[in-house]
């Protein structure tokens, strides 16, 4: 017994139909390319300056910084990187990556791509050294983290 397909022809008639497209909203308007200013329209028109604020610079005593140090901040990865290798193939054996608070993640970052990426194997932890210094005035005191990396290049 041979069983034929069976074929709806509801379905399939509705398949083999065109579908018509609505036309856009009449209401919007047709987009229009925007020009950019040339240098002379900039300059027509006045600029509003604000009147400066002299604020009181506040000098916090800062001890000498040693030579052998790079600290880390909101810099890229590569410009830290960098500095480490310029210290190391400038002849120097030791160096001190310092960081404090959020920068602690990228002090490590950096002392890992240049220890497996730059000098594989050839440089080595000497010690690292973890704190907590507190920040801010009488009153409005809090404690921030710092990290103090030391790194020694085999010889």
């Amino acid at each position: 017994m041979k069983s034929e397909p069976v074929v709806d022809n509801a379905v399939s008639s509705t398949m083999s139909e065109k579908v018509e497209h609505k036309p856009a909203r009449e209401h919007h308007e047709p987009r229009t390319e925007r020009t950019e200013q040339t240098p002379e329209r900039r300059e027509e028109r006045p600029r509003e300056e604000r009147p400066r604020v002299e604020r009181p610079r506040v000098e916090r005593p800062r001890g000498q910084i040693p030579p052998d140090t790079v600290f880390i901040g909101k810099k890229p990865l590569m410009a830290y990187a960098t500095a480490v290798m310029m210290h190391f193939n400038s002849g120097q054996n030791t160096l001190t990556v310092k960081a404090r608070g959020q920068s602690i993640s990228h002090a490590v970052d950096v002392v890992e791509v240049v220890r497996r990426r730059f000098f594989q194997g050839k440089l080595t932890i000497k010690e690292v050294r973890i704190a907590s210094e507190v920040l801010g005035e009488e009153g409005d005191t809090r404690n921030v983290s710092t990290i103090e990396i030391v790194l020694e290049k085999a010889a």
